[in-house]
């Protein structure tokens, strides 16, 4: 009998073990706790992320849905991350103070590197780059970034396209959004918008109404990246890890495609870390 009550012991010892090892295993999926590293996250599990809601193709929404090459691009590295992605529209002058804060974990709007900015956030490793853009009318005459002295020039306030226009004392009108700036020109009360030229060109062919023209665009010698807290060095190394993934699995290269097809890549840019070389893409010229 004693044998008997020591081997109920053992089993009832081992279904124990079994029980407790099956609920790991399903709180491995259901627990956030469990999602991703510790990368000091607002909420574990979750990468909030502040972006715009009105720039294609770069950040905005579409039928209720935050997309755009950099927000599908974040999304990748989310995943690799093992993280939900849970984006949050804001205006581009609030949104690095927003990042640094504590209000988002992340910044995605195409956003330039810049020493200024720098002093605010902490940058990933650049995923894009980008040109400034010249928006004017059909009628305005203006063809060249140099015929801007004296004329009403509309920026998106906080941009490098503000630090532009100011470096170069054409006295912007500032506004909060890229809505706002294509507005003024189509209104005829701003003679140019100085854009990103990705943004500008789309904007002036979807909603320009046929008087909007994107006239010129110049490269620019900065890259894009994503914004992390300066205090959140693993956050940051965690993207930039993750990004190398997206770069060298072909995500990268596929949404440049879908995004912005037949746009070369120009040969002194490298995504990521640079250490891993991107897949061919199959609409773009060679850069």
């Amino acid at each position: 009998m004693r044998a008997i009550s020591a081997l109920h012991r053992i089993a009832a010892v081992a279904t124990a073990v079994t029980l407790a090892a099956a609920m790991v295993a399903c709180g491995s999926n259901d627990d956030p706790a469990a999602s991703g590293p510790d990368l000091g996250l607002i909420k574990s599990g979750t990468l909030r992320i502040g972006t715009l809601t009105d720039a294609p193709p770069n950040v905005y929404v579409k039928d209720g849905k935050f997309t755009g090459f950099d927000n599908d691009l974040i999304t990748a590295v989310a995943a690799k991350l093992n993280l939900k992605p849970e984006f949050v529209g804001t205006d581009f002058s609030a949104l690095l103070s927003q990042v640094n804060g504590g209000q988002f974990d992340l910044g995605s709007s195409s956003i330039t590197v810049t020493e200024a900015r720098k002093k605010t956030v902490a940058f990933s490793n650049g995923y894009d780059f980008g040109y400034l853009g010249l928006n004017t009318t059909k009628t305005s005459g203006i063809t060249t970034f140099g015929q801007l002295k004296g004329k009403r020039v509309v920026v998106v306030q906080g941009t490098v396209q503000d630090d532009y226009a100011t470096g170069k004392n054409l006295d912007p009108v500032r506004v909060p959004n890229y809505n706002a700036a294509l507005g003024l020109l189509k209104a005829g009360t701003a003679d140019a918008w100085v854009s990103p030229a990705e943004i500008g060109e789309k904007m002036a062919k979807d909603q320009g109404g046929g008087t909007v023209i994107l006239a010129a665009k110049e490269l620019s010698d900065a890259p894009m990246a994503f914004a992390v807290a300066k205090s959140n060095d693993k956050l940051r190394d965690a993207v930039n890890k993750a990004l190398d993934e997206v770069i060298a699995d072909g995500t990268w290269t596929k949404l440049v495609d879908q995004y912005y097809p037949g746009r070369a890549v120009p040969a002194t840019f490298k995504p990521g870390s640079g250490s891993v070389t991107p897949a061919a893409s199959t609409t773009a010229a060679a850069g």
